[in-house]
């Protein structure tokens, strides 16, 4: 695996980077690599911590596997290469930002752009095996990825934490609520989506209020 991720977090992480369970990862995910089809490629799997420093980090979007079809991952939950067709999950984010804040809806689903404003994109898992969803949870991905977000309560102050679905609620827990903000909904998938959980939670816009009430600039959705 290729560790290209912004110096400011490999300060952060390195003592996660040593510990026993991470090389055990490591290993997995090399040997996984290695015999069969896994996403996204190699270079691409810490690319949530590439576009942004850590001090410059202040939302969070967890989702929870990499998308595990041909060109979708590219290491940003949610977020899909350019030229790759909108999957509907993002879909269904986009027409939310539509409906909150006007925006129009894009034509790519690349969220790299978000990412350079200091949207940490985080999957809970940041590998997975082709057309097999779930295929690398409990491999000991999960426990870095707390890791990040206890360290970014811990850090930080005044972070907006997007957590939609019940698998990224579960998460708040390791939140400091007392001087973060946790925004919590359903699922943007069209299951969830669909019943009336997530259309309507206004999340873009009450993020942008909160970073500017406290003296950051807002996101350009």
């Amino acid at each position: 695996m290729k560790v290209e991720i912004h110096p400011s977090w490999k300060k952060e992480l390195k003592l996660e980077f040593g510990k026993e369970y991470f090389k055990d990862l490591v290993d997995f995910v090399k040997n996984e690599y290695s015999y069969h089809t896994c996403f996204p490629k190699g270079d691409d799997i810490f690319a949530a911590f590439e576009y942004s420093s850590f001090e410059d980090t202040k939302v969070v979007i967890l989702g929870q596997d990499p998308y595990h079809g041909p060109g979708q991952a590219h290491g940003l939950c949610f977020s899909v290469n350019d030229g790759i067709a909108v999957p509907p999950s993002l879909v269904n984010i986009f027409r939310e930002i539509r409906e909150d804040i006007g925006k129009p809806v894009p034509n790519s689903g690349n969220l790299e752009r978000w990412a350079k404003q200091g949207v940490l994109l985080l999957n809970a898992t940041l590998t997975v095996r082709a057309h097999q969803a779930g295929s690398h949870q409990k491999k000991g991905w999960e426990h870095f990825t707390d890791r990040v977000i206890e360290i970014i309560s811990e850090k930080k102050e005044n972070v907006v934490f997007l957590l939609w679905g019940g698998y990224a609620k579960k998460k708040a827990k390791k939140i400091d609520s007392s001087k973060h903000l946790i925004l919590t909904s359903g699922h943007p998938s069209p299951l969830s989506a669909n019943r009336g959980y997530w259309f309507g939670n206004k999340h873009f816009s009450k993020t942008n209020e909160y970073l500017s009430k406290h003296g950051k600039e807002p996101i350009n959705w």
